[in-house]
């Protein structure tokens, strides 16, 4: 298994993480409002096909790390709040829903889990990103979540959120180049 996202076909990313489990506790931090905010963003969640999702960024809270917010993200320095649609809702296997409402380049998130004895399979697959620059950023965020949440499953100190995300989004930088499978 990867460390690092790949690109399967162009736009998409794809993250693959063996979690501690059980299926339900994983299915838990995805679902779950307060759950989800400690390692990625809270906010109300329809779990039906159509339901709403709105999903509330405070990366400052996912870590006990004082830092500072890069320039780049300053807009983001107190939070962000997405709007999204569930796609497809089949608990506690199979999750998915619109990244944003934007009416010509909506992306979608998968999320599917599998078990694995004591341990669940999180498949993470990011479609309909529309240039390598949101390639990039989207995969150090991807990446920087997927380590924050692994951290919060094994009862480790969450790393931080911004000086991790800036590291893994240089290392995109080389790994993604302008198409499919690059990494």
């Amino acid at each position: 298994m990867n460390e690092y996202g790949v690109v399967p076909e162009a736009g998409t990313v794809k993250f693959e993480r063996v979690l501690p489990g059980p299926i339900e506790r994983v299915w838990a931090y995805l679902s779950d409002s307060e759950k989800r905010g400690r390692w990625l963003a809270s906010g109300p969640m329809e779990l039906r096909e159509g339901g709403r999702v709105t999903l509330e960024f405070k990366h400052k809270s996912l870590s006990s790390q004082v830092e500072r917010t890069p320039d780049r993200y300053k807009e983001y320095d107190e939070g962000a709040t997405m709007q999204g649609r569930v796609t497809a809702v089949e608990p506690p296997r199979l999750l998915a829903y619109t990244w944003g409402e934007r009416d010509d380049e909506t992306s979608r998130v998968t999320f599917e889990l599998e078990p694995q004895g004591n341990e669940v399979l999180l498949t993470v697959t990011h479609r309909g990103l529309p240039s390598r620059t949101e390639m990039i950023s989207v995969s150090g965020g991807w990446h920087t979540h997927l380590a924050i949440l692994a951290d919060e499953l094994s009862g480790r100190d969450r790393r931080p959120f911004w000086s991790t995300h800036a590291r893994l989004e240089g290392e995109y930088e080389r790994l993604i180049e302008n198409g499919p499978g690059a990494t």
